[in-house]
């Protein structure tokens, strides 16, 4: 497969639907009695692939000549067990939840596209504030001639000068809150409250991500494009100018990438294969688990939790607690160090340890990407103290006899066939175990004119590193 470059973007919830083999629904690992994969679990057999090579879970199926097939009685495909390293499962979340990465980035994504402020934003996700998803401008407008006639007739039969002034400072609040409602308009929950009693056919306001979700899958990029654009004319204040020229960029970059805003909203969870977050088993019968499985396990507990509560129709207020928990949840497997405050501890250990979540994994120096792909541990390069050495000129630099023969030890081996001092590898591999004087005279040669890359830590600029 020859690749020339590699293009990340969101994925949408049919994206994360065609990596999977099924669904998670439920919070068990491994059977402590019988030591194999609850089914439908987090280690289940059936969605992520066999155990064992060519081995259904029941056991009706074994041997390769059973290749492909799919056991009628567990339903495990019998095929390799390596499959469990790559095969995904999903899990259906009750309720959607925003994703924390484009919610607290810095700036925030989600924040950007709708225009209003990180911390007001966050209130709604985190169930504390309500936002404005329609007002409908023909009933605002007659709600705000019925304040006018209610008013009026209230000022008719007031008694003294005093109430005459306090209706009409009600009058003008009530009027203000009904003028000032608009579209993405973040409002608190007693305001909420009274807003929706005296005119709740007027407008339309949700709490938690699925408000924003309902907002951003009606989002017209090109009609708020042009609207910015026209704004920006206008513009004098260069802060405003600024800011408003940053998120025109950022729209066109989704709308270029063919990006949709409601795909930052999580519907569908992706779960991750079970050798990427393994149990190891120790003496006495315990494991050591992943912490990812714990997240996992907070994550499906709590979202069965509200689609039971849901089916039984249970109070708002349950309800919306159970959402703003499974968010956290949600949050706490994303980005556990990106939650303020709120890092989630290992419980089961009774420790204070903060649990590694799927970013801890990735990013820093212990990191996939630092760690594992770019800073593999190779055979051709060495370590050593600096030492002084008054005989070398400026062009030189020593280098120890046995950490030169291991650095040049294919070209000493290939020198040694060469001269038939060995017929193959394996006997040149047991002369330089030996070191021979003729091993010391093919390193010798094998060295000759040959460059050095030679760095030294901390490598601030191009000039720790020397050729030599």
């Amino acid at each position: 497969m020859d690749l020339s470059s590699i293009k990340l973007k969101i994925a949408s919830p049919d994206d994360i639907m065609s990596w999977s083999y099924g669904e998670v629904t439920k919070p068990e690992t491994i059977n402590y009695r019988t030591q194999k994969p609850e089914r439908e679990g987090l280690f289940s057999e059936a969605i992520f692939g066999p155990t064992k090579d060519w081995e259904c879970y029941c056991g009706k199926y074994k041997r390769i000549r059973y290749k492909g097939i799919i056991c009628d009685r567990c339903g495990v495909e019998i095929t390799r067990s390596i499959v469990r390293r790559e095969r995904m499962g999903h899990i259906k979340l009750a309720a959607p939840v925003a994703h924390i990465w484009f919610l607290r980035g810095v700036p925030s994504k989600i924040a950007n596209i709708l225009g209003v402020s990180l911390p007001e934003l966050e209130k709604v996700i985190y169930f504390a504030s309500y936002i404005v998803i329609k007002v409908n401008d023909d009933l605002k407008a007659e709600a705000m001639k019925r304040v006018e006639a209610e008013f009026k007739s209230k000022l008719k039969n007031a008694k003294s000068a005093d109430e005459e002034e306090t209706l009409k400072e009600l009058k003008d609040r009530e009027r203000n809150n009904l003028k000032t409602l608009q579209k993405y308009q973040i409002i608190s929950e007693l305001d909420f409250r009274d807003l929706s009693s005296k005119y709740g056919e007027a407008f339309e306001a949700g709490i938690g991500a699925e408000a924003v979700k309902k907002l951003l899958e009606e989002f017209d990029f090109d009609e708020l494009i042009v609207q910015l654009e026209g704004e920006l004319k206008n513009m004098h204040n260069p802060l405003e100018f600024k800011k408003i020229s940053r998120r025109i960029k950022f729209l066109r970059g989704m709308k270029k990438a063919i990006i949709r805003p409601e795909w930052m909203i999580i519907s569908v969870l992706p779960v991750i294969p079970p050798a990427l977050r393994p149990m190891v088993p120790l003496d006495g019968g315990r494991y050591a688990t992943s912490d990812l499985n714990d997240l996992y396990r907070r994550v499906i507990n709590r979202n069965n939790r509200l689609k039971h509560l849901l089916e039984l129709k249970a109070p708002d207020v349950i309800t919306k607690n159970e959402k703003r928990m499974l968010q956290e949840a949600v949050d706490a497997l994303i980005d556990n160090s990106m939650r303020k405050g709120q890092i989630t501890t290992a419980a089961s250990t009774g420790q204070k340890r903060a649990l590694k979540s799927l970013a801890d994994m990735l990013k820093g120096k212990q990191g996939r990407f630092r760690q594992n792909l770019l800073g593999k541990r190779v055979d051709y390069s060495g370590r050593s103290v600096i030492v002084i050495g008054p005989e070398l000129s400026l062009t030189e630099c020593g280098l120890p006899k046995h950490m030169a023969l291991e650095l040049f030890k294919p070209f000493v081996i290939g020198i040694l066939i060469q001269k038939e001092l060995a017929h193959n590898i394996k006997s040149a591999g047991r002369l330089i175990e030996q070191e021979t004087p003729d091993v010391w005279s093919a390193l010798e040669e094998a060295m000759g004119d040959k460059l050095v890359l030679l760095n030294r830590a901390p490598t601030l600029h191009r000039l720790s590193v020397r050729r030599l």
